[in-house]
């Protein structure tokens, strides 16, 4: 079993869960079952799958856990890019290059585990 804790990749996607929860906070109240919603189940499904993934014991589940929590995480850009077009988020939020990062780190871990 691996520990999550010891990877970059859970440690910005822990931090990229609770900053988004902070900003939809503020998002109008119409919102609250569309994109604010979207965008913390995004976020928190990225964190997850890679808790999820070092819990299994073969390198194929966990590759494939990290697959999708890095599915996930260019989900959250998405997401964050159109918050920030509809003016829910200020265009200089730090929360899409935040997103951004969580990807490229993932992208990475899979590729060195791959090659």
């Amino acid at each position: 079993m691996r520990d999550h804790t010891k990877l970059k990749a859970f440690a910005l996607a822990d931090e990229l869960v609770l900053a988004v929860y902070r900003a939809t906070q503020t998002f109008p109240s119409e919102e609250r079952f569309g994109l604010s919603n979207q965008l913390r189940r995004s976020s928190l499904s990225t964190a997850s799958n890679i808790v999820e993934g070092c819990a299994r014991r073969t390198e194929a589940d966990y590759l494939r856990f990290l697959d999708i929590a890095h599915a996930s995480a260019r989900e959250v850009e998405y997401q964050l890019s159109v918050a920030v077009r509809l003016g829910f988020l200020p265009p200089d939020e730090d929360l899409p290059n935040q997103a951004i990062e969580v990807s490229k780190v993932l992208n990475g871990l899979i590729r060195n585990l791959i090659s």
